[in-house]
């Protein structure tokens, strides 16, 4: 059974998403992106794998093959150079900024989406992606 929908889990994601890169910002004025990162997934680590033994879902790993096992591995190696360069693009510039860029990722995930696990298209989502893009542009131009 599901707690929360998708959008009230996704809108609550974005908060949190939020509060992480400010937050993460003022964490990094005396050391490092690298070094401000490495705590970071130390805590993140530890807090999930409280959950997953706090809602008993160890028994999941049990049913997760090898292929599964794979994706989700590079899945985790994409995460960390995202957030390697995420990193170190906040402590040199602005977060606010940083950060918009960043989100312009929603177009590279809607295209994959499509492309690789059959998503449907939709002029909503269309518009969405280039009102995306068109904000990236604004935002880059000097």
């Amino acid at each position: 059974m599901n707690l929360l929908s998708w959008q009230v889990a996704a809108y609550l994601s974005m908060i949190f998403a939020g509060l992480t890169a400010v937050i993460a910002k003022a964490g990094l004025k005396n050391v490092s992106g690298t070094t401000g990162l490495a705590v970071r997934t130390i805590f993140v680590t530890i807090f999930i794998g409280a959950v997953v033994l706090l809602i008993n879902r160890l028994d999941d790993i049990h049913k997760l093959t090898k292929k599964d096992v794979f994706l989700l591995g590079v899945s985790g190696l994409t995460t960390a150079l995202s957030w390697l360069f995420y990193y170190h693009a906040i402590k040199i510039g602005n977060v606010s900024q940083v950060a918009l860029i960043d989100k312009g990722s929603i177009v590279i995930t809607l295209i994959l989406a499509i492309l690789f696990l059959n998503e449907p298209v939709s002029p909503k989502l269309i518009l969405g992606g280039v009102l995306v893009i068109a904000g990236l542009i604004v935002l880059t131009l000097k």
